[in-house]
């Protein structure tokens, strides 16, 4: 093993040993290179006051080499802030500014000891590496029955971890933590669980109330105290976006320091938050550990950056950046927020109205971008085809019975015919009319 990377094991086995067991062997052999490129060129950058002959950007007059073509249309950045290549961890600007920015939006987080975030190519990024740092083959990974597909290939395909899942409702409609709690405690042979925890949840956009929260929290804190290492990780992708009575901050507050045994993992980002999904923006936090020990796996991290995209795009962080900064970036994410809280609203007024009589019922949904139809008596994917093919109209079908509409992308006048085509459909399979043509 490389000594960078053994020094780095050592700092976490002394700091938090429970935190070193939860490695996988790949996040036991990453490192960042110390005397690499990356670190000779960034002491150059400070020292180096007369050529800097290290790192591979061309410059003309003094700045970085560009094509008027592209900098007439963002003539607005300077190009050191377009051009260059961003630090693996991210502008560090960018990182404080995210951290300030979690710390008002997350009261819980005051007084805890969490890492400065890493800036990563938006979430399934940050997700890719918590599955390279953390998961092994045969790992339990536990997701409600309602979840996000990448989830598979992120953690079962490429890391060939065991997918676990329970049901994310209970028989009230609230959330399962009794079910979560089962399958955490169901890991205490393999002594390690990763759990994630997606809120606003897709595909059904429900987020727990408080209570709630509090029992998710309990429910870890009991595997922990029954011996089991757990890897919690919030997937907070649809943060903010809270429409009723929920959780109105990330649980990663409330793990952080909640035990030896738990390793909280915050990931990010500004890709829905900002409405800005194409710039791939994204941030990966780590909770409830000594600042020796966030530092090491802060350099883990960033080795596992260096190892696969080296860094991540600097227009899109200054982008970022610079919206954070703006004194109408609030007043701006206000707006914002209300078109969506309206078509939220307007889609639970509608599904509540009666006028669709007993084809469906819908699973408790309260923020984000997603609600989720249970129909009734028809096979969801049968009635997805016949909406592509009959009435021009998208959706995703999951599973039997499950039907995922996305109001996020529906102007708020237009989603009374959505769902009137949606009704039409099932009808139309029911019938039989479907088949007939």
């Amino acid at each position: 093993m490389n000594p960078l990377a053994q020094q780095l094991n050592d700092v976490i086995a002394r700091e938090q040993p429970r935190f070193a067991e939860m490695l996988s062997k790949l996040g036991q052999a990453i490192y960042f290179p110390k005397v690499g490129i990356l670190s000779q060129s960034a002491e150059a950058k400070q020292k180096a006051n007369v050529y800097n002959a290290t790192i591979g950007i061309a410059t003309e007059n003094g700045q970085p080499m560009h094509l008027k073509v592209i900098q007439d249309k963002l003539s607005a950045f300077a190009p050191k802030d377009i051009y260059e290549y961003a630090p693996p961890a991210g502008k560090p600007e960018l990182r404080s500014v995210w951290r300030e920015k979690m710390l008002k939006e997350n009261p819980s987080l005051a007084n805890k000891t969490f890492s400065q975030p890493v800036a990563t190519n938006a979430l399934t990024h940050g997700l890719s590496i918590v599955a390279d740092l953390f998961a092994d083959a045969g790992d339990a990974v536990v997701i409600p029955d309602k979840n996000w597909e990448n989830y598979e290939l992120t953690f079962g395909v490429r890391r060939g971890a065991e997918i676990v899942e329970y049901p994310l409702y209970d028989g009230d409609n609230r959330f399962n933590a009794a079910g979560l709690r089962d399958a955490l405690l169901a890991q205490k042979d393999k002594g390690k669980a990763i759990v994630l925890l997606n809120f606003p949840n897709n595909p059904t956009g429900y987020t727990p109330g408080v209570e709630e929260g509090q029992a998710i929290i309990a429910a870890i804190k009991d595997a922990a105290d029954a011996g089991i290492n757990v890897v919690a990780v919030t997937d907070d992708a649809y943060f903010a976006l809270f429409f009723e009575d929920s959780l109105q901050e990330s649980l990663f507050g409330g793990l952080c320091g909640l035990h030896e045994r738990v390793l909280p993992i915050k990931v990010d980002g500004a890709t829905k938050e900002e409405y800005v999904w194409g710039f791939r923006v994204g941030f990966i936090t780590y909770g409830g550990a000594s600042e020796a020990c966030l530092a090491a796996l802060e350099q883990k991290t960033i080795g596992i950056i260096r190892a696969t995209i080296s860094s991540g795009p600097h227009p899109s962080q200054t982008f970022v950046l610079d919206a954070l900064k703006s004194p109408d970036f609030e007043s701006q994410k206000a707006e914002k927020y209300a078109i969506m809280k309206g078509r939220a609203n307007k889609v639970k007024q509608l599904l509540d109205s009666g006028k669709y009589g007993d084809d469906w019922s819908y699973y408790p949904f309260n923020s984000g971008y997603f609600m989720c139809l249970k129909l009734t008596g028809v096979d969801a994917d049968a009635v997805r085809l016949r909406l592509l093919d009959a009435y021009g109209v998208g959706t995703i079908a999951l599973g039997s019975t499950d039907l995922r509409v996305a109001f996020s992308c529906i102007e708020e006048p237009l989603l009374e015919d959505l769902f009137d085509r949606i009704h039409q459909a099932v009808l139309d399979v029911k019938s039989g009319a479907a088949g007939a043509n």
